[in-house]
């Protein structure tokens, strides 16, 4: 089916984020340069603040590096479908754009796993805290994550690829989303949607789990204390954590681990928006810069470019 597919060279037409014109460019615009400013920042103090130099940055470091490349896959697109809708992309830029979106958005997830679990073992296991998050664990960990990560995508890619699409088929969405060229398909999907969805389930839960197994811990040793200020701040904290992985993997599960008969166009591209323009957006903001040490290390940097420099 593939070299058919190869041969044949279909041609896709996405259809953009809205079908009609009363979606504003400048807005997606601005929360695209907010989204690379923000992150962008983050990655450069992780890699060259002294102080910000513990395995707690270096995981968000890697988070808000996969978080700008996540949009850039496809808010470029989206932005161009609001100028110019319609816009045309052929078959292989559509796979590849799907194989960069799967691989980090799965990334994301594994990282997000990963920043729980430091938490988790700084707050409840603070006295093992050395031996447990050393360097190599942290540098290891994340390699894994993201060796696994484009291994699943391309697994996923190979198999939707191998399917039979029509020429010049209309996509509902701002991006060749893995759901809707599913959905476009005209072979049949069956064993292609079971593989996608019992690995895909086992990839995408595992993390999810990790996840709330760990704040369950901090909640259970930070409810213990006495100081109620403690907890208040422990407490807001971890909410917003929460909110923001519940945003993106709440949306993330409501899409892709149904049936492609369950499809809805329009319920899709919303998430879409949620997953992959709005909460890699605020992630920095929640994980990192509101965090003293940050402040401190960006007024340091901003403070020595703005110094004259000495002759």
């Amino acid at each position: 089916m593939a070299p058919t597919n190869l041969t044949s060279a279909p041609v896709f037409l996405l259809l953009g984020l809205v079908e009609g014109t009363d979606a504003h460019p400048l807005l997606f615009l601005g929360i695209y340069l907010l989204n690379a400013l923000s992150n962008l920042s983050m990655v450069v103090l992780v890699r060259c603040g002294g102080a910000l130099c513990s395995p707690m940055y270096y995981f968000l470091g890697h988070l808000n590096l996969v978080d700008v490349c996540f949009t850039t896959v496809t808010v470029p697109g989206l932005l161009a479908g609001l100028l110019h809708p319609g816009q045309d992309i052929s078959f292989q830029a559509c796979f590849a754009q799907m194989y960069f979106f799967v691989a980090l958005g799965i990334t994301e997830t594994y990282l997000l796993a990963a920043t729980s679990y430091h938490r988790a073992t700084a707050v409840c296991r603070p006295l093992r805290y050395g031996a447990l998050v050393t360097p190599w664990r942290c540098a290891t960990l994340v390699r894994a994550s993201w060796a696994v990560t484009h291994l699943h995508s391309l697994l996923h890619t190979l198999l939707l690829s191998a399917l039979s699409h029509p020429r010049a088929a209309p996509v509902r969405h701002f991006f060749c989303d893995m759901a809707v060229m599913l959905s476009l398909a005209t072979s049949d999907t069956s064993a292609a949607e079971t593989a996608i969805f019992s690995e895909g389930l086992a990839v995408v839960l595992a993390p999810l789990l990790l996840v709330f197994l760990s704040y369950a811990r901090i909640l259970r040793v930070v409810l213990r204390l006495r100081s109620a200020g403690g907890r208040r701040r422990v407490f807001s904290t971890c909410g917003a954590h929460l909110v923001a992985v519940a945003l993106f993997f709440g949306s993330v599960l409501s899409v892709y681990f149904r049936p492609s008969s369950a499809y809805l166009a329009r319920y899709d591209r919303l998430a879409g928006v949620v997953y992959a323009v709005i909460t890699p957006t605020l992630n920095p903001f929640i994980y990192s810069l509101r965090n003293k040490e940050v402040k401190s290390a960006l007024k340091r940097v901003l403070r020595w470019r703005a110094a004259p420099q000495e002759a």
